[in-house]
């Protein structure tokens, strides 16, 4: 029967060495995902108030970390708490901050568990491609569909049997908060006008208010650009006299 071959001593030192090295990265890393948490702590608390502008500022000066650094710590603590699944392979060593990191520029909590198998098996630099290259994928979805949110914007104003205007319309997310805004804050003046009211007297409804509030916006505007205007909308010249409307 053939004995085993022994292994050179250096070799058995070695290995020994490296799985010691692993051990230890596997707690450092422990370490980390426990100092992201305190970091987020820390900065939901605002503890960096006493003259830093930011939590990173206050870390590349407390723990004489570089800015750059520091300010990636900071995003990463802030997003782990919506990744679950990321967060708790971090905590428990079995994927490194390097990964980490790379993956909270790119997860949600819809993609995590996905990305979080590339991660299991991938090196840090192949999970940096896969953030990058999936990032690029996401702005291209993200340009597309905003470009085809703004082919679909349109407003139509067309006036009905009974002489009342109807406005219909679809604006992208950014003008419609706009003009929501504008109309709550319109309401609100009507609003002071409706409370001293006597008690008992009609009160408008939301619906009604939101109408009121648009014919204020259009008002305003009318006014602000008068000269402009006047072809479409003349402004009377006499107090009291009813302005003529074309329509």
């Amino acid at each position: 029967m053939l004995s085993e071959p022994r292994l050179h001593p250096d070799i058995v030192a070695a290995e020994r060495l490296g799985k010691e090295i692993a051990e230890l990265s596997a707690h450092i890393e422990v370490a980390m995902a426990r100092l992201l948490d305190k970091i987020r702590e820390f900065d939901e608390l605002a503890g960096w108030g006493n003259g830093f502008k930011s939590c990173a500022e206050w870390l590349a000066w407390r723990v004489g970390l570089n800015l750059t650094a520091a300010y990636e710590r900071v995003r990463v603590a802030r997003t782990l708490p919506s990744l679950p699944l990321i967060r708790a392979a971090f905590a428990r060593g079995a994927i490194s901050y390097s990964k980490v990191r790379a993956l909270t520029r790119v997860a949600t909590p819809q993609t995590e568990e996905r990305l979080l198998k590339f991660a299991r098996h991938g090196t840090a630099s192949h999970i940096e491609r896969l953030s990058q290259a999936w990032r690029r994928v996401d702005r291209h979805a993200e340009n597309r569909e905003a470009e085809q949110r703004h082919r679909s914007r349109s407003l139509r104003v067309y006036q009905d049997t009974d002489g009342m205007f109807v406005i219909r319309g679809r604006l992208t997310p950014e003008v419609g908060a706009v003009v929501r805004q504008a109309l709550a804050a319109a309401c609100d003046r009507t609003a002071v006008g409706a409370r001293t009211n006597p008690p008992g007297q009609y009160s408008p409804s939301m619906a009604q208010r939101q109408a009121d509030a648009l014919g204020m916006i259009a008002e305003s505007a009318t006014r602000s650009s008068s000269t402009s205007m006047a072809r479409y909308w003349p402004i009377p010249t006499s107090p009291g006299s009813p302005p003529s409307r074309t329509v």
